[in-house]
């Protein structure tokens, strides 16, 4: 176009031209940028946010884990427990990232390495925990182990499983047997991986009568074999444990093995004391599970190394079964998980293995020695001095009761006793747990509930030392913790049937039995419209407890006082929690008492006041037109109007007699004010009913809380006298009494008579001195003619 424009020979059309063209290009350029900005906004529109435009930079992504990994700033933790990531952590993390690098490389290479460092892994883990001549399988889930090889057992006692399958199993069924104090759910997820039916599964029940409550019983496991032999079964696999997971026992493995020898059984052992099988000095009983057939191991949580396999150590001379079983793989993939154990193994060295180790059994050995010079503490671990874990719980013997309060009841107490000490134990226990995970967080104690002891706390640094750093220092803080929390729990325990019969002693309080609860009890108020036969939702009766429970907050005592429902009701109440040697449980009952009861009545009062006040208003209304009528016949006309009636009444003053009126909150009637004027004092009126206090309120020294038993020999307060919130009760007496005996007056007449010194009626000492002495309160007047309906004392804050 350029080159035809240079034809035209007029400039000015040339001109043009160029111009029109610049203007074109340009015009189009802007289209054209419109119309791609149009199409990412339409292609972009349901895409997410961070993927929009040209992607984001690495900080901000990583800004953006570490927001979703540790939540908003304000978001309180979930769990106190911090996770301590060593350079051991550093290189197991690492591990996972040069796994995906290595996977890149070419087949050749990646075999070779794959398999250099599977042999390694495996050979090492065998030497160390003594499992000589084993293969290995790493596994992220830690059951998957145990999975496989029930699979491997199903191929080796089942020669044509591969060729008829199901059908073999159906003619002859497998048993697996496992221990009563197996981990939960291990069964289940067994049947689910192998497909078999439940009936499979055969539940070993641990010693009865001799030995440990947690270790399998061999005589009747052996009646058990025979018995499934001889209905036509198969005994394929028994899982015994070296540490239980809840206690830590380990079974007889040396007679289990010469059982399951005899028998042609698979054993397999899993448990946390096959972790000092790296000590030197090894107890007997876990020293027999190197000759088991397989064991599990968790390394990760015994070096404190995150994000390692858990390995299967096993041995088995036929490699197609075990390839058919998925213990050995051809996939590089799976021979790389082993590579962030192989890198954290050669940093620890067998040193820092052994270190640690022994570091975490060294730890309950100490906590063990500690526990047996504390009182009220039993051990349920004992008989086990190398075990790794120690299991406590707190139990006393009550004075004056058969009842003890320890793992196994009393046999002479009734069913019902003996669960609800039960529960009661368990409560208290479950307490102190929490209290103790609380205080100390590096101890890794676990709170867990077992068939015969009951609620048990748990201490097991081989899982948790290592990864939450705990040292020596942190046991004697432990060990300290709970010897500052006995007294308050058998304190509790002694006060709670003093509570009981405080409660039950006193009008409208119901006391409630909830063993479950660890205070010294629960209590309910009952008030007047309250269906002690339902156990339907009462709004009444929960406002009432809740602000009961406002006021016991406010006092600031020592005790905690929680609202909740009743154990299987709808009903509120007061849960009371832990208390001291000191706390005055009578005091604190009649507290109770007294502060639901004046709350209710205030509520009634509230509710009733507002329906009588508009009606005694629009009676004085009316009494207010006809006096104002009989005052018009009496004084004339002539009287109202401003001038003229200024001259009469000069020439002839008018001697009005005083009609006044007042609003009787009480009786919720209008009465004559005639005895105020004539003896220049209030009348009482009606007596309001007394309002209910404490008999035992009493002055409380500096620095006293609210329920402290006095101090002995202080002449200050009385022994006989309780600590309560003198202050509160006054207040709350004020409000529920005021408006029963203030009253609403509409007078008129002359001036108030000289020598008679009021406060005005507004004031708040003519307010409290009319509250509290209504006999020596002189009546207020009102000027002639004035004839006004006033209140002479507010009769609420919410009116």
């Amino acid at each position: 176009m350029d080159a035809s424009l240079e034809k035209i020979a007029d400039p000015t059309l040339a001109e043009m031209g160029r111009n029109l063209k610049e203007a074109m290009k340009m015009l189009e350029e802007s289209q054209r940028r419109v119309e791609d900005e149009n199409g990412k906004k339409l292609m972009s529109e349901d895409i997410p946010g961070p993927l929009q435009g040209s992607g984001q930079d690495m900080v901000s992504i990583l800004q953006l884990v570490q927001n979703l990994m540790h939540g908003d700033e304000d978001e309180e933790p979930q769990s106190t427990r911090i996770q301590n990531i060593g350079e051991q952590g550093h290189m197991a993390l690492l591990g996972h990232s040069l796994g995906a690098f290595i996977s890149t490389l070419d087949k050749e290479k990646l075999r070779k390495l794959t398999t250099r460092i599977l042999s390694d892994t495996t050979l090492w883990l065998c030497r160390i925990f003594r499992y000589e001549n084993g293969c290995a399988y790493f596994h992220e889930e830690e059951r998957e182990g145990l999975a496989k090889i029930c699979r491997l057992a199903i191929h080796s006692r089942y020669e044509d499983f591969v060729v008829d399958g199901f059908n073999v199993l159906y003619n002859k069924k497998p048993v697996v047997y496992l221990s009563a104090a197996a981990r939960p759910g291990l069964g289940q997820y067994l049947c689910n991986q192998l497909g078999l039916p439940f009936p499979c599964l055969c539940r070993v029940p641990c010693n009865t009568m001799f030995g440990s409550q947690h270790q399998m019983d061999v005589a009747f496991l052996e009646k058990m074999i025979k018995d499934d032999i001889e209905r036509g079964r198969l005994p394929l696999l028994l899982v015994a444990n070296a540490g239980t997971a809840a206690v830590g026992h380990t079974d007889k493995i040396g007679r289990l093995k010469e059982l399951c020898e005899q028998y042609g059984i698979w054993l397999h052992v899993e448990g946390v004391n096959l972790a000092t099988l790296a000590l030197g000095y090894v107890s007997s009983s876990v020293l027999a599970t190197t000759k088991c057939d397989s064991m599990t191991l968790t390394p990760g949580p015994w070096l404190g190394l995150p994000a390692v396999p858990a390995v299967t150590l096993y041995k088995h001379d036929d490699p197609a079964l075990t390839l058919v079983a998925g213990l050995t793989s051809n996939k590089p993939a799976d021979k790389l998980r082993a590579l962030p154990l192989w890198l954290s193994l050669q940093y620890l060295g067998l040193d820092g293995i052994v270190e640690r180790i022994k570091h975490a059994c060294q730890l309950s050995q100490r906590l063990q020695e500690s526990l047996k010079k504390v009182n009220h503490i039993k051990i349920l671990v004992e008989d086990e001095l190398s075990s790794p874990v120690v299991v406590f719980r707190f139990f006393q013997e009550l004075p004056d009761s058969d009842s003890v309060l320890k793992a196994v009841p009393a046999p002479n107490m009734a069913p019902s006793a003996v669960n609800r000490e039960r529960h009661s134990c368990d409560a208290l226990n479950r307490w102190l747990g929490e209290q103790l995970k609380q205080l100390v967080p590096a101890s890794g104690l676990t709170v867990m509930d077992l068939e015969v002891e009951g609620t048990c706390i748990r201490f097991s640094p081989l899982m948790t030392a290592a990864v939450l750093g705990t040292r020596g220092e942190d046991v004697d803080q432990l060990v300290a913790c709970i010897e500052s929390k006995l007294p308050v729990l058998t304190c509790t325990l002694q006060l709670r049937e003093e509570f009981k019969q405080e409660v039950e002693g006193m009008a409208g309080l119901l006391y409630v039995d909830d063993p479950n609860w660890p205070g010294i009890g629960v209590v309910r108020y009952e008030h007047a419209n309250d269906d002690k036969n339902s156990l339907k939702s009462d709004p009444e009766g929960e406002n009432i407890h809740a602000a009961l429970l406002k006021k016991l907050n406010e006092l600031e005592s020592d005790l905690t006082f929680k609202m909740g429902p009743e154990y299987k009701s709808m009903k509120s109440c007061i849960y009371i929690g832990m208390a001291s040697d000191d706390t005055d449980v009578s005091e604190l009952v009649e507290t109770i008492a007294v502060t639901a009861r004046e709350i209710e009545e205030n509520s009634r009062l509230l509710e009733n006041m507002t329906e009588v006040v508009r009606k005694g208003i629009q009676e004085a209304q009316v009494q207010l037109q006809k006096a104002n009528e009989e005052r018009l016949l009496e004084e004339g006309v002539l009287r109202q109007i401003p001038v003229v009636g200024s001259v009469l009444n000069w020439f002839s003053p008018v001697q009005a007699s005083q009609k006044g009126r007042t609003f009787n909150l009480t009786a919720g009637s209008l009465e004559s004010t005639e005895h105020t004027y004539v003896y220049k004092a209030q009348g009482t009126g009606v007596t309001p009913p007394p309002t209910p206090s404490g008999t035992r309120i009493k002055q409380r020294l500096p620095g006293q809380k609210p329920f402290k038993r006095s101090l002995r020999g202080s002449d200050a307060v009385s022994e006989t006298s309780s600590v309560s919130h003198i202050e509160d009760l006054e207040r709350m007496e004020h409000l529920s009494t005021g408006p029963e005996q203030n009253t609403q007056e509409m007078a008129h007449g002359p001036e108030q008579p000289p020598g008679d010194s009021v406060p005005p009626a507004s004031h708040p000492e003519a307010l409290q001195n009319r509250a509290q002495h209504p006999e020596d309160d002189h009546a207020q007047m009102r000027k002639p003619g004035s004839r006004d309906l006033r209140f002479t004392q507010p009769v609420n804050s919410h009116l």
